[in-house]
């Protein structure tokens, strides 16, 4: 499983709401079709009315989002920073 960002914009009413999202897939392909699910399931919105700007592969320390940080095991504080803290 790999991290990606896709960033794009999709339709809320009568304007387009624009996004950037991170998620854990193991391709693009796969990240596509689980951005454009929960975007789905989320927000009501069709498939076509999603614009999807892009998709490109990140490190996963690079991202805040939970869903990340839980399955590679990351958080915004540094390992060496939390040991030093418990002593």
């Amino acid at each position: 499983m790999k991290a990606f960002r896709a960033h794009g914009s999709y339709r809320a009413g009568k304007k387009d709401q624009p996004f950037s999202v991170d998620l854990v897939a193991t391709d693009e392909e796969d990240a596509m079709e689980r951005l454009l699910s929960t975007f789905g399931s989320r927000h009501r919105v069709t498939r076509r009315f999603i614009l999807v700007d892009g998709i490109a592969e990140i490190e996963p320390g690079s991202s805040s989002a939970p869903a990340v940080q839980a399955h590679f095991g990351t958080s915004g504080a540094p390992s060496s920073a939390l040991k030093a803290e418990e002593e």
